[in-house]
């Protein structure tokens, strides 16, 4: 991990490459992975590629998330791209609506700086240890970038990240509004947040029941005097996602808040049918986490 939080001091790779026959391009992917990942690349050699660019015959991605390469990924993020502009139309919504979020969490700077060299700017980290590790050095590079916290946040990492981050997307309970409010004044920046709801009210996952909602979203706006500009939710892993979608929508509309941030790689695109105005993408951008 140290070593991936570390940004290549030489540059970013060269995106274009020469065709590589499945042989190669296992060999050169082993010699980057450590000793406990080798057993399973060579398991991955006798498998079909997970995926791979129809048209193409260079191989793209072995089942190994480190076979992914750059080209992977810029590839990736155009297509989620034209895929919420597809659902977007479809549901006759304008596709300039729709913000995108890629998911960079575990993934170093070496694998997001082409992204950013590609025209991206939004990114979402899970959490503010990892993130202080590899995004001042990028942010120094790109300063229009916009990077939001989409993981719980503990009371005693509020002041990191008000400080890193542009936008926090997991307040979740009384304890964290206070903590967020104190150190923006202290900051003197006043970031947009939005309010996490737990729409499955799983007791394993962070955020606020729907019948707590209206309290806390007013404590927030009232009390706290926090910009709360929308509402986040992650749906059951078991369950259709879109009564959940459809839930926080209605809880939205009930208290006028524009923003709603849900749908992620295996979904966004009937969130975006649902009113969703911010997806989170990690795995159909950046490929599986090891």
């Amino acid at each position: 991990m140290a070593e991936d939080n570390r940004e290549r001091r030489d540059g970013p790779r060269q995106l274009g490459h020469q065709p590589l026959n499945r042989r190669h391009a296992h060999r050169i992917g082993e010699e980057r992975q450590s000793e406990g990942q080798r057993a399973d690349a060579r398991r991955c050699a006798t498998q079909r590629p997970c995926s791979t660019r129809e048209g193409d015959d260079t191989l793209t991605k072995l089942c190994h998330p480190h076979a992914m390469d750059l080209t992977d990924r810029i590839s990736n993020l155009h297509a989620v791209r034209d895929r919420i502009t597809a659902a977007a139309n479809e549901a006759g919504r304008a596709p300039s609506e729709i913000n995108l979020t890629a998911v960079s969490k575990t993934f170093g700077a070496e694998a997001i700086r082409p992204l950013l060299e590609a025209g991206h700017r939004v990114f979402g980290e899970n959490r503010v240890q990892e993130s202080q590790a590899k995004w001042p050095e990028l942010r120094a590079a790109f300063p229009d970038l916009e990077l939001r916290l989409i993981g719980p946040l503990q009371s005693n990492k509020a002041k990191e990240a008000v400080a890193l981050f542009d936008v926090i997307e997991t307040v979740d309970r009384p304890k964290i509004a206070g903590a967020l409010a104190k150190e923006m004044e202290a900051q003197s920046r006043q970031l947009p947040v939005y309010i996490q709801i737990n729409t499955g009210e799983e007791p394993q996952k962070a955020g606020i029941a729907p019948r707590d909602a209206a309290d806390f979203i007013a404590a927030c706006c009232e009390v706290h005097r926090l910009d709360v500009i929308g509402l986040m939710a992650i749906p059951p892993a078991h369950e259709p996602p879109a009564p959940h979608f459809a839930l926080l929508a209605k809880i939205a509309s009930a208290h006028g808040l524009k923003r709603l941030s849900m749908g992620m790689s295996a979904d966004y695109e009937a969130a975006v049918s649902l009113g969703s105005t911010d997806v989170r993408v990690g795995s159909g951008i950046f490929g599986q986490r090891a």
